[in-house]
């Protein structure tokens, strides 16, 4: 089993900042793409951004410009960087890593924007 904890979440203004990090095992973070997801209520669970082993970095359009994910290799940990946060932007946001072994998936960790 591929524990992956995340932690950051909380209730910000519109406008806002957030900042969210995701560690994982050493072994499965050195050569796996690592991404967050999120969830709204009613709705079905959406990317938000991945990057890559290397550092290839990938968006949702409704979040170019405000996110950025990023990777540190030492500490085996992912962080989504949230600025200009929109009401839109509720959610719970969940880690994600697919592997050889299967796709894990962070516990999740609410953000609510409010307005």
């Amino acid at each position: 089993q591929v524990q992956l904890v995340e932690s950051g979440g909380g209730l910000v203004q519109v406008g806002g900042s957030l900042r969210l990090s995701c560690a994982a095992p050493g072994s499965i973070f050195r050569v796996n793409s690592m991404g967050w997801f999120r969830q709204a209520p009613g709705q079905q669970r959406e990317l938000v951004a991945t990057i890559t082993s290397g550092g290839y970095t990938n968006y949702a359009d409704s979040v170019k410009g405000r996110f950025t994910i990023s990777r540190d290799n030492v500490k085996n940990t992912v962080y989504l960087q949230m600025n200009s946060l929109k009401a839109e932007d509720t959610a719970v946001y969940y880690c994600h890593t697919p592997t050889s072994r299967g796709r894990y998936w962070g516990q999740g960790t609410q953000v609510t924007v409010s307005s």
